[in-house]
């Protein structure tokens, strides 16, 4: 099957109970995620610049048009980079897809079931092109969330709206004239905004297709199409359903050091004299910042997240990771102890950690058990939003988009 046809499929399938259950933990960790991002304030002026009349909710707690929307909600859920991560393709699905879902099940009053296998299949076809783009794509320069995530987030609108197959084409079409985001971006707001562009793409293909818009029959694959212009592989991608192995973000850093963080967790190091973390060789140049000391820096710190994990520091609070803390000459001493070494045994996805001698080894893909993953999102939903964490999934299970939408604004 190629990967238009591929896509297409996506839009039309009945996704499986077991990944709509994981779908719609990863909704309430996208809102939980997207209501701190606005908190945080430093997108504001930026949020105020754009329209704030429409039926659908931002974050900001202005209405804003459709696709103003899906740019505002999707920027503000990645502004702090806690959210879900695809490992597959390297890609942050839920930021990209979850609000063009959300501002056209408002603008279509669709319920929030609908809402959640249109994300689902738009997820899951973020993933199977980024997959076929594949490591080259990404390695090059381009960001998969944004790049991926824009058809991803064509799908879940497509569905939505209710498109035909033709329809769906042109929109695919037109997306992939528009799709775009570059790893430069990394390190600045210009990351974040990734997500949105993806998201506000996502909405204005789909709407611009069923508004009689046409395009190339195959913006994906044809010969000068998004593909082959974007040193795409072309791999085979077979059909299958790949967010159920989603990875949710359970500490507030870069997504390389928490498999090390897993390892040790439930360990007292306090005491430990030699921690050795042996690590895929990606992660040496991306997270291993041996002497940070600024908070930013502390996120891409082996060294200096199991310092913070010895001493009881909650690396799963965004609050955690201040000048102060990277700067604490407790943990600073303490953070000497620690060895990290490339190990191209492992996976990106793995860390083997030996304590004093004693090996603890850790696999993110490993099976999450859903009981486990369910508890973990709560809690850590809880931990960035207080009790409307509790609101917000119980709207999810009532299937209340109108309360749902409610809960995300101030």
């Amino acid at each position: 099957m190629d990967i238009t046809a591929s896509v297409l499929a996506y839009a039309k399938a009945e996704p499986p109970e077991d990944v709509r259950a994981v779908m719609r933990l990863s909704l309430l960790d996208w809102a939980a995620c997207g209501i701190v991002g606005h908190r945080d304030g430093a997108f504001d002026s930026w949020a105020a610049t754009l329209q704030a009349l429409g039926p659908a909710t931002r974050f900001d707690g202005r209405g804003g048009a459709l696709a103003e929307a899906a740019l505002v909600n999707g920027t503000l859920s990645h502004a702090l980079d806690y959210d879900d991560t695809h490992f597959a393709h390297i890609g942050h699905p839920s930021v990209a897809v979850l609000p063009a879902a959300l501002a056209m099940a408002e603008g279509q009053g669709a319920s929030l079931a609908q809402m959640v296998d249109a994300a689902l299949v738009g997820a899951e076809a973020s993933i199977a092109v980024g997959l076929w783009l594949g490591r080259d794509h990404y390695e090059l320069g381009f960001h998969q969330t944004a790049t991926a995530g824009a058809f991803g987030a064509t799908v879940a609108s497509g569905r939505l709206l209710g498109l035909s197959d033709s329809q769906m084409r042109h929109a695919l079409g037109l997306c992939s004239t528009m799709a775009s985001g570059l790893k430069s971006q990394f390190g600045t707001m210009g990351k974040p905004l990734n997500a949105g562009l993806a998201a506000r793409t996502g909405i204005e293909a789909a709407l611009w297709a069923q508004a009689g818009m046409t395009s190339a029959s195959d913006g994906l694959a044809a010969p000068l199409g998004f593909g082959a212009s974007h040193h795409g592989t072309g791999a085979d991608v077979p059909f299958v359903w790949r967010m159920g192995s989603v990875s949710h973000k359970f500490h507030a850093c870069c997504h390389g050091l928490h498999a090390a963080l897993e390892a040790v967790r439930g360990i007292d190091l306090s005491a430990a004299e030699q921690i050795t973390v042996h690590t895929h060789p990606r992660w040496m140049t991306v997270c291993n910042q041996p002497s940070p000391d600024t908070g930013l820096g502390a996120k891409f710190s082996y060294r200096h997240v199991l310092a913070m994990a010895a001493h009881g520091s909650d690396t799963g609070d965004v609050g955690a990771f201040t000048d102060r803390c990277a700067q604490d000459p407790t943990l600073v001493a303490w953070r000497d102890r620690v060895q990290v070494q490339p190990d191209h045994g492992l996976t990106e996805m793995q860390a083997r950690v030996v304590v004093d001698g004693v090996e603890h080894m850790h696999d993110l893909d490993a099976p999450l058990p859903l009981h486990t993953r369910r508890a973990r999102i709560h809690a850590k939903a809880r931990a960035l939003v207080g009790a409307r964490a509790n609101k917000i999934a119980q709207a999810i299970e009532d299937d209340d988009v109108p309360r749902f939408a409610q809960l995300l604004a101030p």
